[in-house]
């Protein structure tokens, strides 16, 4: 039950939070700290633990499976499970829901309670996403993120957040709609071949389809994560969101939101659509590089920091795109890294650029700025060691990542590994554009405010440490995720990864057994 413990304490936690703020401001905002503290600490117990597991000889991938009957009669299951992959992104996701309610601590200060309710159930939707293992399940708390999502977005969002929300509700329902359509798809297609209808993950794995059946199912599972990733050119919801956001928005939608797309990638659409998704990898892989170097050049021209900052993540993600489709080992090790250091880095810089705002009357021009080092200069210190990571510093856990997507992208097309490259010059210009236009020049006066506070670097200098990790010492992550990635990889058309078939002498299926795992129940 460990598993819907970490949905669990911040779906509670948001509940109490808003109870609480009937009573008491500062209660709700200890009331949600305090859930995602806990979710946090759970997940790195955990952490631990796997560390242990994955050691233990002829022990799969799967380190916990909870696999209940939910409505037995349409094939539905509370199958939730917890392998490499997904641990690594339920950590990353207990950890920005910290600095998200830490740096919501001052700047929200109309209806509280509702803000950290809806908060906390994103981040309940986005890790139980990240551990469902039933499509309908899946797709259930796909759809339920979208919800407080527009809420963050359209009530405590910037002057022209109403149309941000919309947009960004339009964008991702309609791809929710036709993941919809797809998942029905090969519920139906499975049924009518097995006698069985199930949306279980494993049990729809190596499902027999017509090559062009194939294609538009995986067509309908890609495009639907790729506009949550996003990738050109269903991108154009993702900058107006940013911009429009709260920080703790901004945080949660380049942190994590991005990363349910690729993992929906990952988990779903080239295991279940293995030939489909070889057929159409060079289209997909072009996407990427298009989206490396568009994402680059655009966030040089833009004035806005925010806005500067979501078009970095769209070349950022292109990068993602890439390896998931080169789909060997250094480009997966890749992308796991580029995913982890992405979200620490990203959502850093948008709570620094939340910071800068609020010191400057909510304003967010960068042809406005100049010389503030000289009265903040830990914000100048801090803020370059952030565009240094977004520029892919050797040595901060960006570079790791994006040069083995590289690396794994040239074995298979170095043409797209070397106009790939090109993204790391552009994203020098940028990143030293926003330190020099920001931080040097000539020193502006009337400036009001204090440097960063305690409670900012608090936020901040975790988040350096854990870059400056992944960038030195990348192996803890790398031998966390190897046993996922490397099953991942050994999907074939008919063929399934040998823990996957079923347990002699019991009912389980799909999941080696392990220390913590939950037989299912007949």
């Amino acid at each position: 039950m460990i598993l819907i413990w970490l949905i669990l304490l911040p779906f509670f936690g948001g509940l109490l939070a808003w109870l609480a703020s009937r009573w008491s401001v500062p209660a709700a905002r200890w009331v949600a700290l305090l859930a995602t503290v806990l979710q946090f600490v759970l997940a790195i117990w955990l952490w631990g633990q796997y560390a242990h597991f994955v050691h233990l000889a002829g022990r799969g991938p799967w380190f916990i499976n909870l696999n209940l009957p939910w409505i037995p009669q349409a094939g539905i299951s509370l199958h939730l499970a917890m392998d490499g992959l997904s641990l690594l992104l339920v950590v990353l996701t207990s950890f920005l829901g910290i600095l998200s309610v830490v740096a919501s601590w001052v700047g929200i200060k109309a209806r509280i309670g509702f803000f950290h309710f809806n908060l906390l159930w994103t981040l309940s939707a986005i890790t139980a996403v990240f551990l469902a293992l039933d499509l309908f399940l899946f797709y259930f708390f796909w759809e339920l993120m979208l919800v407080p999502l527009y809420f963050l977005i359209d009530i405590w969002g910037h002057e022209e957040r109403h149309s941000a929300a919309v947009k960004f509700f339009i964008f991702t329902q309609t791809g929710g709609l036709i993941l919809l359509l797809a998942i029905l798809g090969l519920y139906f297609i499975h049924g009518r071949q097995s006698g069985q209808y199930t949306f279980d993950y494993f049990a729809l794995l190596g499902t027999a389809l017509t090559p062009k059946v194939a294609f538009w199912l995986m067509f309908g599972f890609f495009l639907a994560f790729a506009v949550k990733l996003p990738a050109v050119p269903v991108h154009t919801w993702l900058p107006d969101a940013h911009t429009q956001a709260p920080v703790a928005g901004s945080v949660d939608l380049a942190g994590l939101v991005l990363k349910v797309g690729a993992y929906g990638l990952l988990r779903f659409t080239i295991p279940l659509f293995p030939t489909a998704a070889l057929a159409f990898a060079p289209v997909a892989m072009l996407l990427g590089v298009i989206g490396i170097i568009y994402g680059a050049i655009v966030a040089f021209g833009q004035s806005d920091l925010k806005r500067m900052v979501a078009y970095t993540s769209i070349s950022h993600m292109g990068f993602v795109l890439l390896g998931i489709f080169a789909w060997n080992g250094l480009a997966l090790q890749g992308v796991v890294i580029i995913l982890l250091a992405h979200g620490i880095s990203t959502g850093a810089l948008f709570i620094l650029v939340g910071s800068l705002s609020q010191r400057l009357n909510d304003s967010r021009d960068l042809n406005k700025m100049g010389g503030l080092w000289a009265y903040w200069p830990r914000m100048g210190g801090v803020g370059l060691v952030f565009a240094l990571a977004a520029l892919g510093l050797p040595g901060l856990g960006n570079f790791v990542g994006e040069f083995l997507v590289l690396l794994g992208t040239f074995r298979v097309s170095p043409v797209f590994a070397c106009i790939a490259s090109v993204g790391f010059i552009v994203s020098v210009i940028y990143a030293l554009w926003i330190v020099q236009h920001a931080f040097h020049g000539p020193a502006r006066g009337g400036l009001k405010g204090k440097d960063l506070s305690a409670r900012e670097m608090a936020m901040l200098l975790p988040a350096i440490g854990i870059l400056v990790w992944l960038g030195l010492y990348p192996q803890t992550v790398l031998n966390t995720a190897s046993p996922a990635l490397r099953e991942l990889q050994g999907y074939r058309e008919g063929e399934a990864p040998p823990s996957h078939t079923e347990q002699t002498g019991d009912d389980r299926r799909g999941v080696a057994p392990g220390p913590f795992t939950v037989e299912e129940m007949p």
